[in-house]
Order: C-alpha cells, then sequence, then structure tokens
C-alpha cells in the first residue's frame, strides 16, 4: 500500500489540470498513488485524466455519473483511498517541487501524527507568488506532535482541507466526510483538529494555491449558496455536543463561526443586496443559541460587529456596510481617473456616441488589425447574411486596405467617425484579434474573439517565460480580454490553452472555425475556380509554402532557396508562397516572380481558397498546417530550426515527434522528400490521421452555423457534431482532374 494518496477533485479545470498532475506526478518522492475524480465535467478534463492514467499506474480515475459537488466527490476519493495519509489537492492548484518528500520526512520524525499541517503560498496569473500571511504559526513550533490545547491558534489557520496530511486510519475511526454545499471545508477542518491527539506542523511550503484572475471561487461568487454556511456550523457544533469531552472548544470554535458570518456579511460580492437582510438575522439566531457560558468579545472595532449582531441592529450594521462602501468608492474612483482620461482622449464625438442607445441589429467586424475582410469573421459574416438577414453587417477597415476589400461590403475607416459610432452603438463586435484599447465595452454588448489559428506557438500569458518573443503588456492584454463574452475554439487543445493564457470571464464555445467550413464543404466546382483564379495548370502539381512568423525578421526572407527548389522539382510543379501577414511585400519574391514557376500569394484575400487549390502544404510552425489538416491532404514540415524557435519563442509540443505528416529538417532533406513518393507515402497519411483526429476535433462544416445561431438568435440547443469517421472534406485536385476526364 502505498503512504500517501493524493485526492484530486475535478471539475471544468481543463486548462490548468496537466499543470496540477504534472506538479505530482514530478516529485521525487514516489511512494503515492493519485486518486482523481472526475465530478462529471463537461470540459475535456475526463479525457486529460484518463490520459495520465494509461502512461502512469499511480493514477486512478473515478468517473462519476452526475456531478456531486467538491465535498462529495473528496468523499469518493476517499473511501478509495490506500494510502497510510490522505492529502487533498484542488485540481487548479500545484504541489511545489519536493514538498511529498518533505511531508514525508515530517510524518517520519513526528512519528505518524493524526494530522500534519504544512504552508502554502498564493500564486496569481502575473508571477506574482505571497506568502501566506499567518505562516508564522507553522514556525517555532516543537519537533514532535503535540495536542491542539497545545497550540490553539491553529485555529486561525486558514479553514481549508488541503494544507494538510490526515491518518487514514485517524479519519476512518473518526467518521468524518465532507458535506455537501458552499464551506464545506469547516466542519471537516475543525472537528479533525479538535479531535486530534498528535498534531504536527511544517514550515515549507507544499501548495502554490492558484488565485484565478477570472473566478473560479465560490468567494467571488454572488449568489444564496452563501446561506450554506449556517448548516455547516450546525454540522461543528453539533459535533461537540456528540462529544462532551470537546467542550472546551466551544469558545474559540464560537469565536470562528461569528468571525466568519462577518465575513461573508461585509464581503463584496457573495451575497445578493436583497438576502442581506436574512442573512443578517439567521447569524443573530446563531449568535444567540450557540453563545457559550463566560465569552468575551473581542476588543475595538470587531467587538462591536459582535455587538451589533447580537442585539440583531441590521440597520446600524447596514450603515457600517455603507461607510465601507463609500470609502471604497473612493479608491475606485482614484483608480478611474485614468480611465476618464483616456476617454476624454477618444474624443467627444465617441462619448456622446456612448450614450446613444445600442443597435441590437448592428454587428461589426474586423480581422487581422482592420486589414480587411477575413478569416472566422468573414465566415461568420456570410452566414448570417443567410441566417439573419436583418442584421446590418459593418467592417471596419484601415484607410490603406480598403482597395482590398470586396465589393458591396460595407466598410467604415478605421479612426472615421462612423467607425466611433460603430464601436459604440453596435450590439456585436466581431473580431479575430482585440479591438483597440480604448474600445469601450458597455453593457449590453456581445464582443465575440473568433481567434485566427490553433496555438503551435506560446500565447498570451505563457509569452511571459519567453521575453525575447515579445514586449507585451501583459495586464493591459487582460484588460482587453476582460471584454470578451465568447471565445471560439476548433477543439478541445485551443479551449484549454485560451482559457489558461486569457484568464478572464468569457464562455468558450467548441464550434469549430468557421473559416474551415469550406475545407469540409468545398465542392469540385470551388476546387477548380481556386486553381483557375491562380492559372495553374490542370496537370500542376502545386505546393503551397506558407512559413510562420520570425520576431527576428523584419521582413519575410525565404529559408529556401526557392528558385533551385523549383528546378529540382521540375516543370510540373508551382510553389504557391506566401509569406506572414506581418511582414510587407518581399522584393525577393518579385524577382522570383518572374521564373513564372513561383507565385507570390502573399496578397491574396482568402487563404482558404490557397487550400483548396494546393496539393500539398509546405510549413514550418504556421498555425496553418492545422486548418489545412483539414482537407487530409499531405502536409510537409520543414523545420531547419526547430531548437532556435522553439528555445525563443515557445511551443505547446514537440513538432517533430507529433507532426502532421514527413518532416525535413534540411533544404536537401525536403528536396529529395518531395523528389520522392514519401511526403504522400502511407506513413505520413498516418501521421496525419492522428493529427486531424487531434486538431480537427470540431471542425465538421458547420461552425458558422453554430456561432450565428448561438450568439446572434441566443439559441441554445447545440447542433450535433458530424462523427469525425463520417466527415467529408473538398476534393483533391487530382480527383477533380480525373472527374473532368471521366466526363
Amino acid at each position: 500500500m502505498p503512504r500517501i494518496t493524493l485526492v484530486v477533485p475535478v471539475y471544468k479545470v481543463q486548462s490548468y489540470l496537466q499543470e496540477c498532475l504534472d506538479s505530482v506526478l514530478d516529485q521525487d518522492y514516489t511512494d503515492f498513488e493519485v486518486l482523481a475524480v472526475d465530478d462529471c465535467s463537461p470540459d475535456g478534463s475526463g479525457v486529460i485524466l484518463d490520459t495520465y492514467a494509461e502512461r502512469d499506474d499511480r493514477v486512478r480515475v473515478l468517473h462519476l455519473a452526475e456531478n456531486i459537488g467538491l465535498g462529495p466527490a473528496r468523499n469518493a476519493g476517499l473511501a478509495e483511498a490506500r494510502g497510510d495519509y490522505v492529502l487533498f489537492l484542488d485540481s487548479d492548484d500545484t504541489l511545489t517541487p519536493g514538498s511529498l518528500g518533505a511531508v514525508a520526512r515530517r510524518l517520519d520524525e513526528a512519528d505518524d501524527p493524526d494530522i500534519l499541517i504544512y504552508d502554502y503560498a498564493r500564486t496569481f496569473w502575473n508571477g506574482e507568488v505571497r506568502p501566506n500571511q499567518r505562516a508564522g504559526l507553522l514556525q517555532d513550533k516543537e519537533p514532535g506532535a503535540f495536542p491542539l490545547s497545545d497550540h490553539p491558534e491553529l485555529l486561525d489557520l486558514l479553514q481549508i482541507a488541503w494544507n494538510k496530511a490526515y491518518r487514514r486510519d485517524f479519519i476512518t475511526r473518526l467518521g468524518l466526510t465532507f458535506p455537501p454545499g458552499y464551506y464545506e471545508d469547516a466542519p471537516w477542518t475543525f472537528c479533525s483538529l479538535i479531535s486530534a491527539e498528535r498534531i504536527a506542523v511544517l514550515d515549507h511550503i507544499c501548495v502554490h494555491y492558484r488565485q484565478r484572475r477570472e473566478g473560479g471561487n465560490i468567494l467571488k461568487t454572488v449568489s444564496r449558496k452563501h446561506f450554506d454556511i449556517f448548516e455547516q456550523y450546525d454540522r461543528v457544533f453539533s459535533f461537540v455536543d456528540a462529544r462532551p469531552e470537546l467542550n472546551e472548544w466551544r469558545r474559540p470554535l464560537f469565536r470562528k463561526m461569528i468571525d466568519h458570518y462577518l465575513t461573508v456579511l461585509e464581503s463584496p460580492g457573495r451575497l445578493p443586496r436583497s438576502s442581506r437582510p436574512e442573512f443578517f438575522r439567521l447569524a443573530t439566531e446563531h449568535y444567540r443559541s450557540r453563545l457559550p457560558e463566560g465569552f468575551t468579545r473581542p476588543a475595538a472595532a470587531q467587538g462591536h460587529r459582535y455587538a451589533l449582531l447580537e442585539r440583531g441592529s441590521y440597520p446600524v450594521m447596514a450603515s457600517a456596510y455603507t461607510a465601507i462602501k463609500a470609502r471604497r468608492a473612493v479608491r475606485r474612483r482614484t483608480r478611474s481617473t485614468l480611465t476618464r482620461f483616456k476617454r476624454g482622449a477618444m474624443g467627444a464625438y465617441y462619448r456622446s456616441q456612448l450614450r446613444a442607445p445600442i443597435d441590437a441589429d448592428l454587428a461589426l467586424f474586423s480581422a487581422y488589425w482592420s486589414r480587411g475582410v477575413a478569416c472566422n469573421p468573414a465566415a461568420i459574416d456570410a452566414e448570417l447574411a443567410r441566417t439573419a438577414p436583418h442584421i446590418r453587417r459593418v467592417w471596419a477597415v484601415r484607410g490603406d486596405s480598403v482597395n482590398r476589400v470586396p465589393e458591396g461590403v460595407e466598410i467604415v475607416r478605421v479612426g472615421s467617425r462612423e467607425y466611433w459610432s460603430a464601436l459604440a452603438r453596435a450590439k456585436y463586435l466581431v473580431n479575430n484579434v482585440n479591438f483597440a484599447d480604448a474600445v469601450v465595452k458597455r453593457e449590453g454588448q456581445i464582443h465575440l474573439q473568433t481567434h485566427h489559428g490553433t496555438p503551435l506557438k506560446t500565447m498570451g500569458l505563457d509569452q511571459r517565460k519567453f521575453p525575447a518573443s515579445t514586449d507585451m503588456d501583459f495586464e493591459r492584454l487582460l484588460e482587453r480580454c476582460d471584454r470578451w463574452d465568447f471565445s471560439l475554439s476548433s477543439n478541445r487543445f485551443s479551449t484549454a490553452a485560451w482559457e489558461r493564457v486569457y484568464p478572464c470571464r468569457y464562455t468558450s464555445l467548441e464550434t469549430g472555425y468557421p473559416r474551415n467550413d469550406i475545407l469540409v464543404n468545398g465542392t469540385a466546382d470551388d476546387v477548380r475556380k481556386a486553381r483557375r483564379d491562380l492559372g495553374l495548370a490542370d496537370s500542376t502539381t502545386a505546393f503551397l509554402y506558407a512559413p510562420t512568423h520570425r520576431e527576428y525578421q523584419s521582413e519575410f526572407t525565404p529559408r529556401l532557396d526557392l528558385l533551385r527548389l523549383a528546378d529540382e522539382l521540375g516543370p510540373d510543379v508551382t510553389l504557391l508562397v506566401r509569406g506572414h501577414y506581418f511582414y510587407s511585400a518581399s522584393p525577393r519574391l518579385a524577382d522570383l516572380r518572374a521564373s513564372g514557376r513561383i507565385i507570390d500569394v502573399s496578397a491574396h484575400p482568402r487563404v482558404e481558397d490557397l487550400y483548396l487549390a494546393s496539393d500539398a502544404l509546405i510549413t514550418d510552425y504556421s498555425s496553418a498546417m492545422f486548418d489545412y489538416a483539414v482537407l487530409d491532404r499531405p502536409i510537409v514540415v520543414f523545420a531547419d530550426d526547430w531548437e532556435v524557435y522553439s528555445a525563443v519563442r515557445g511551443t505547446y509540443f514537440d513538432l517533430l515527434s507529433e507532426a502532421p505528416g514527413s518532416v525535413a529538417t534540411t533544404e536537401d532533406g525536403l528536396i529529395e522528400l518531395l523528389r520522392s513518393e514519401e511526403w504522400r507515402g502511407e506513413p505520413a497519411a498516418l501521421l496525419r490521421a492522428a493529427f486531424r483526429r487531434k486538431f480537427c476535433e470540431f471542425d465538421d462544416g458547420r461552425a458558422a452555423e453554430r456561432v450565428v445561431r448561438r450568439v446572434f438568435l441566443g439559441e441554445d440547443e447545440p447542433i450535433p457534431f458530424v462523427p469525425f469517421d463520417e466527415r467529408a472534406h473538398a476534393p483533391l485536385p487530382a480527383q477533380v482532374l480525373e472527374f473532368v476526364e471521366r466526363a
């Protein structure tokens, strides 16, 4: 049997779960098991757990049939525990390196105490690590174990279950379980501590307690469920009532109870405003019914609060809260000075439009920093025209990009009065990047973030680990992301990444990428037209070469000798070369174009047409590979600088071992690969099949319809996905040619 069992309840934490599990499984101490309890999580958490269990037999997974809540989920894991000691770890938190070894050594030193209490620190999205404010209570204690009566101040530690190791036979003998509801840690913590005969402490930070910026914490949730606290303390005192030997703890527990009630009352963002008088009344009843003999109120302001609660003086208490709120309002006004200054810089016209009514039938679109009509926003626009034609669709476009806008599209020039009016009054704002910092999110507006690719390279907050790749102000980034209401995803891998690196209060929509619908639904006519528009002969094999952006290059410089590549591949091959949108026109490509065998498609308005027209994709680390895989056509990875790129930019997986097809790391190797049949052989197809299942998960041709019905029409009934093995895709150019010849 293992020395330690870690019970990890899991619910809607796919963005943090892998980090949590890795922090456990990478410990240098190994005599443990993990009991992960999937509390019927609706996201990809269950799949992540099963993946870990398959590769590490220390992990056992319990999949619950229905969601039962944190406390009962812990009980389910506790019932299956085999270790001498049980530890609880929340699935968005992490163990620090070496923590289990430190716990195990301390358990041995203290001769197997009933409970071992260890330290923790709070961690924040910006990298800040804040120590436990009461860590001093764990210092300067005797090396062995002791009863709580020797150090009753330990009751003042945070009422949590996950900063302790519990001897399992002690818990079993006590018959202790977690109750349902909010504040479930209070009965567990107090009842176990006052019952333990031998307690030890460990002055070592073992847990990093994640402070999630977007919430995920009941302490930041406005709900009547905070009334659960009364039942939790009823359980505490019922436990004491049944055990006369614990009477000495009535006064300390009463103080903890009243302090806790006052905290709930005084904390903004917990109780609904209309429920405060009722909560106060119940707290007063508990005060009077549980007041122990000989209890002395605390001194100073806290004692005054106790007195008001005992007398049931809600009006006086409410007045005190009003004063507190007034002080907070002053602080908020101070902080908002800068915001008002920024709004002043926007101009009087924009401010006037912000006061005008929102136009419920107006949608403003933008893509790639308003460079044109493209990507997911363009596909949503087209579907909106079909499904909800009553909604007026307007595009924000920069002045230097107006000439690239298709005929018939209504536009507003960025910076114009019409632009600021649309930003202020449109009900729907759709973008594949963020709108400018100056944009104000009005109540009633809906911001839809579509993104523009599946992330191989690190994004958002993860870029902090790679400072050479960006000079981004991450606090301002998250302020922009705070405007999002919805975030699109084409696979669970992306959903987890977006939720982790953009931790804000939006709803993830796992719809697939609307821009990829054409890759599923495209016809032979679509393929023929795409090739004809590029001037490709029927007999030509067209390779689309689409490398990614490199921060250390100021302009697009092909890493291949394209003329040599064209010569080596012969007259029946055409190279379609597309530089990243961050780059301006390349003089080098202009020279190469004269050969006639190389076509510069960097300025082509629809990359989806380039996908349809080409026979295969050659790329390095571009997200194009994830979209192109929808077509189930060959993908060749040319990764000549993978070690440099992955070290400087940071990546989420090893592309060389999880490639969507054949890989070359030198120009000679690429030429040899393309001159053979390897690039479209069976081994490459098997790699592509695995890649497609993981990254084309939701791309079944109905993504745009899902988005429009959910976001614009407010329909909650999901459109079911076409089973993966039954999905079609646009035909290959060779299939189109074969069909024409037969006809």
